[in-house]
């Protein structure tokens, strides 16, 4: 009876053992991804959402609707809640809450101010004429065109305000097709843990290849390469001709 209730009284200690252990992982983990995106628990952040471009209307594109999902998934995961809002109605600064941003610069003006005020080193080809260049990033002196379907690329950022600023972060998700979008937001859910351990809470500006979406939609997605040094460099700027200074 005594090796019975001796048993009995060990198999009850290492499961509770077992179970503060599993509790403590989870709860590191937690405080690890809620560092990461800045959400500790109850904490506010918004989703700046772009609008359809093809649409006539106030619309919202059905990846850019999934994309949302995506970051909704992951802000419930950090115990924090979110403020959806339409790139048009923005009207704060940056660093007070974490802001999620979806969409390239011709359709979220939002996007358009981030990258003008942290990515001087990026320009966006945001011409409505058709032509080989048309949604075409250049990122330093590298140019990357827009193959619709085939191959697509898009930026993902984890930016702040400065060192001297608010601690909260803004991530954008800068990409060609509202379809980009949508990978990169997955690929940040799949991925956030690496990027975490890898950048810290730090800066950092991908640039990601979404490859043959047609087919794949938006599961398949390569790093190109981390761009945040080039993104964050101004660009040149041109030089003006001698005889351009002889016409004015």
């Amino acid at each position: 009876m005594r090796n019975i209730v001796l048993g009995v009284a060990a198999a009850g200690i290492s499961a509770l053992l077992g179970w503060l252990a599993r509790t403590y992982m989870w709860k590191r983990k937690l405080r690890r991804q809620q560092a990461f995106f800045g959400l500790p628990d109850n904490s506010e952040s918004l989703l700046v959402v772009n609008r359809d471009a093809s649409s006539p209307d106030l619309a919202v594109h059905r990846y850019d609707v999934f994309a949302l999902l995506e970051l909704a998934a992951l802000i419930k995961d950090c115990g924090a809640h979110a403020e959806v809002i339409t790139q048009d109605a923005a009207r704060q600064g940056f660093g007070e809450r974490t802001e999620f941003c979806v969409g390239g610069p011709g359709s979220n003006r939002r996007m358009a101010a981030h990258m003008h005020a942290m990515l001087p080193g990026v320009r966006v080809n945001t011409d409505p004429e058709p032509g080989p260049d048309r949604l075409a990033f250049q990122v330093g002196s590298e140019r990357y065109r827009l193959e619709p379907g085939l191959t697509e690329y898009v930026l993902l950022a984890r930016l702040t305000a400065g060192e001297s600023g608010p601690s909260r972060p803004v991530f954008l998700f800068c990409g060609q097709r509202a379809i980009t979008n949508q990978a990169a937001t997955r690929y940040l859910a799949r991925n956030h843990e690496r990027l975490a351990r890898k950048h810290g809470n730090t800066p950092f500006v991908l640039l990601l290849k979404v490859v043959n979406s047609q087919a794949y939609g938006p599961d398949v997605v390569e790093l190109v390469a981390d761009v945040t040094r080039a993104a964050q460099t101004p660009l040149p700027t041109p030089a003006v001709s001698r005889s351009a200074h002889r016409a004015s």
